[in-house]
């Protein structure tokens, strides 16, 4: 946001300019400016940064075409970057949205390092270390319970019509389910257990289930995750009598381990997804509603997204030119600025071809939350232009261009200058976050906004010199009497459209909107009973606020990626009703090498294994570990378990009883266990705060034992992010506000304007934070781009505002406040409306990553501006 420099910012003009001004300009100049102010002691920047403007408007009001055409020739060049844009390519969500270095990515690799697993003959999904190719339906009953038999008929008819599908690619071949499902011995693995026994006994007792672990054939099933809904009789042992269930996951893994198989799973997957509403439609299923998902799913539609958001972008473009053009209207038809601002919003679009064509050049990549930036940047990238034309149409017309160039560029000198080093600092900061997606918009942002700046000082300037020579030759023509045989008189009367008046030649353009602040708003707002109303106001914001904060949800749910008409979105809501009592199923891992036969190890063992189950959310009914059973192997054989050789001579006859344990025990060339791990079942994480607290307690329990213990879900990679993104946000707050003060300091330099800076930029952020808990906004990735916003966004509606008022020389702080919001007050709501106009289409897009930009970015405007135009203002009158 750029504010309005011509009584904030000194003056300084080249020596040349000052000895050809007319005395009657400067004396009309001297009772615009705040010169005979006393000024702040430190300024020694301020100064030589408006005398080093003073000559750069000089030379682009000597040669305005060379600084108009060299900056569009350089877009030209920068603007072929754009071949570079990711057609085709996929966004990896995992890289982009999971915090860089995050525990749980160490952890993958220490499994991966130690433990294998075989899709093709042993499959087991708790085992795998990282993502699987899968379809998933969720099947939910139409009536109290589905544990019927014509229910389970449907869903058994289900089931085979998706088994039965099968992709026919070009060259004829088919790619058959039976071919891509992960197997176990040789079969593909059941898509639910409860309806595999079914279907090899049709008179299954119903009414005998028992849940978690139901028993068939003297082999334990595990139904924990793949029943849902359920309501519970009586215990028995480890488990309950299963009375109702309402829903059933029906899951079809496929292979992923190949490469080659690998690919024809995703493509059977695609076909899956192409399919399922037929199949849906030729089943005519009448007594279960269903939903589906697939390993793809969330990637395809996230994808999707991006391409709602394109035609927006034009419509923004449209509502910024058609505000620019009428906050720049005049009726004056010599001083009316419209095609100036429209020409400020072409300028700020050469901006974004300029930052982005460089970003792809070097490489950066573009990620999906970038196309966020050039709503944002149309906005913002305007506010330097709108503060531009308003210290032109306080230079005279009496004057040249390179004088009346000189001027304006001097008197916005610091106040474009301060408000893009704030704005590039807040961005260029979250380059510290921990996250790869933030990290690039970020720095696609920040530069574009030194385009801004660049193609602001040079052809936007280069532009108003060229539009202050119309200036003179319609005034020249408005002078000039009309005469029948004159050349020119049809250019004459566009020049002179909407009227005719000639304007005081010597008399500076002063806006309706400043003196609305000056007349009516300053002193209304000074008024004792305004004052005491808005300290009211005040009292119930920040309250609210604060409670707000603690309310906020931490972590970006993954069901936000996709649009909200997705079929991705009812097969996540079906999910949290139903199938959230248990979470993912976390490995425990033993990291270093253990003499399992050692008694006194094994205790220790046991000691922290129970630890973790007596967490709030293990079930301890259903944990799986190997050395639990071969103790009770060894036991029932006879053998002396803590005799080193007998433990390691029976292990091989055990795997071969339980074949799975082989991938859960790593011997070395030496016959050591050099690693091993057993499992535990979480329970009672769907939301948020408790998968960051369980993931939390679990590391910390494990952390503390006195065996090297680590625990391990490929759910844990999203999972840190709850555990990153308070600490980032947090990171970056602190260190870009830092810089605001530093800024602060050394630009505007007064001890109260940095006081107030950092109590504005506290408030506006606990103010952001707290409403977006009342917007239904968690605190993820793309929420904290925006706080980081928010610190630049905050400083420049404050600082100006301040600085005003302390270098009034006004005698009553009234008057003081009254002055400042003469200055300053129409450029902050300019400033304020155009970056909301900039953001308002996002409101209508329908992913949530989008309509995130504009709550926040709303939020920020209302709030920022709220601050710099009402609370600073009357806050200042107390001291």
């Amino acid at each position: 946001m750029s504010l309005s420099p011509s009584k904030v910012a000194p003056e300084a003009r080249p020596e040349a300019e000052a000895e050809r001004e007319p005395e009657s300009t400067r004396a009309a100049r001297s009772e615009n400016q705040l010169s005979e102010r006393p000024r702040c002691p430190t300024d020694c920047l301020e100064t030589p940064l408006s005398r080093a403007f003073g000559r750069l408007g000089w030379e682009v009001g000597s040669h305005p075409w060379i600084f108009l055409l060299a900056p569009m020739v350089l877009t030209a060049a920068l603007g072929t970057g754009l071949i570079y844009l990711p057609k085709d390519e996929e966004e990896n969500l995992e890289e982009q949205y999971t915090p860089i270095g995050s525990p749980a990515k160490a952890e993958r690799r220490f499994v991966q390092g130690h433990f294998t697993a075989n899709d093709s003959y042993r499959f087991s999904i708790s085992r795998k270390s990282t993502e699987v190719n899968f379809a998933c339906i969720l099947a939910v009953s139409n009536t109290a319970s589905l544990l019927e038999q014509e229910i389970l008929e449907e869903i058994s008819r289900l089931d085979d019509a998706v088994q039965n599908l099968y992709v026919t690619e070009e060259n004829g071949t088919q790619i058959r389910y039976n071919q891509v499902c992960a197997k176990n011995q040789g079969l593909c693995v059941p898509s639910n257990p409860l309806l595999s026994a079914w279907q090899m006994n049709k008179n299954l007792d119903l009414r005998n289930l028992t849940f978690p672990i139901f028993s068939q054939a003297g082999q334990p099933i595990y139904l924990a995750g793949t029943i849902g809904g359920t309501f519970l009789g009586k215990r028995t042992a480890m488990a309950q009598l299963l009375m109702k269930a309402k829903a059933m996951r029906l899951l079809y893994y496929l292979q992923t381990e190949d490469g080659e198989v690998n690919e024809l799973s995703k493509r059977w997957l695609i076909h899956f997804l192409n399919q399922f509403s037929n199949i849906e439609k030729s089943l005519a299923l009448e007594k279960i509603q269903v939903v589906y998902f697939t390993s793809l799913s969330r990637q395809l539609e996230f994808e999707a997204t991006s391409m709602t958001v394109i035609p927006l972008f034009h419509l923004a473009y449209l509502l910024i030119i058609l505000f620019a053009i009428t906050s720049c209207y005049r009726c004056d038809c010599v001083r009316n600025k419209m095609w100036a601002a429209a020409f400020g919003v072409i300028s700020a679009a050469l901006a974004v071809v300029s930052g982005f064509g460089l970003m792809l050049y070097i490489g950066v990549p573009f990620v999906i939350i970038v196309a966020n930036s050039p709503f944002l940047i149309l906005g913002v990238g305007v506010d330097d232009m709108f503060i531009m034309i308003s210290a032109w149409q306080k230079t005279s017309l009496m004057d040249n261009i390179k004088q009346r160039l000189s001027s304006v560029y001097s008197k916005v000198a610091v106040s474009i200058t301060i408000t893009t080093i704030t704005n590039v600092l807040a961005f260029y900061t979250g380059i510290m976050t921990s996250f790869r997606s933030v990290q690039y918009f970020c720095i696609y942002t920040g530069t574009t906004l030194l385009f801004c700046y660049f193609y602001n000082i040079t052809c936007f300037g280069a532009f108003m010199a060229l539009d202050g020579k119309r200036e003179v030759v319609c005034l020249r023509w408005l002078k000039k009497p009309e005469t029948p045989n004159q050349k020119c008189s049809s250019l004459k009367r566009s020049c002179c459209l909407p009227c005719d008046s000639l304007p005081d030649e010597q008399e500076t353009d002063v806006h309706p909107m400043n003196l609305f602040f000056r007349d009516y708003f300053g002193p209304f707002l000074t008024s004792t009973e305004s004052k005491f109303f808005v300290v009211l106001i005040y009292i119930l914001y920040i309250i609210s606020s604060i409670y707000g904060c603690f309310q906020v949800q931490e972590g970006l749910d993954l069901r936000n990626l996709a649009s909200d008409d997705s079929y991705i979105t009812p097969y996540f809501n079906v999910e949290e009703e139903y199938f959230s009592d248990y979470g993912p199923r976390v490995m425990v891992i033993v990291t270093e090498t253990l003499d399992y036969w050692d008694k006194d190890a094994r205790r220790k063992l046991e000691i922290c294994l129970a630890d973790l189950e007596n967490s709030d959310y293990v079930d301890k009914n259903l944990t799986e570990f190997w050395l639990r059973e071969y103790v009770q192997y060894m036991e029932n054989s006879r053998q002396d378990v803590n005799d080193k050789d007998t433990f390691m001579n029976g292990l091989p006859n055990f795997l071969t009883h339980f074949p799975l344990f082989v991938y859960d025990i790593n011997i070395s060339s030496s016959h050591e266990i050099i690693a091993s791990r057993g499992f535990i079942q979480t329970m009672g994480v769907s939301s948020s705060t408790n998968k960051k607290m369980m993931l939390s307690q679990l590391r910390s329990r494990a952390e503390k034992c006195e065996i090297p213990l680590m625990v391990y879900n490929q759910a844990f990679i999203y999972f840190d992010q709850y555990t990153a993104i308070l600490e980032n946000t947090v990171r970056n707050v602190i260190v870009a506000s830092t810089a605001m003060f530093i800024v602060s300091l050394l630009l505007i330099p007064h001890p109260l304007c940095s006081l107030w800076v950092t109590f504005a930029i506290a408030s506006v952020i606990v103010g952001v934070t707290g409403f977006m808990a009342f917007w239904n906004v968690n605190l993820d990735s793309i929420s904290m781009i925006n706080l980081v916003i928010c610190i630049g966004f905050s400083f420049d509606f404050s600082a100006h505002i301040s600085y005003a008022f302390v270098s009034s020389s006004k005698p009553s702080v009234n008057q003081k406040i009254i002055e400042a919001l003469y200055l300053l007050g129409y450029p902050v709501l300019q400033s304020a409306l155009s970056t909301v106009i900039g953001v308002c289409v996002l409101s209508a897009a329908k992913a949530y990553i989008f309509r995130t930009f504009f709550k926040i970015m709303f939020l920020v405007m209302v709030f920022g501006a709220a601050h710099g135009l009402i609370f600073i203002p009357v806050f200042l009158t107390f001291f």
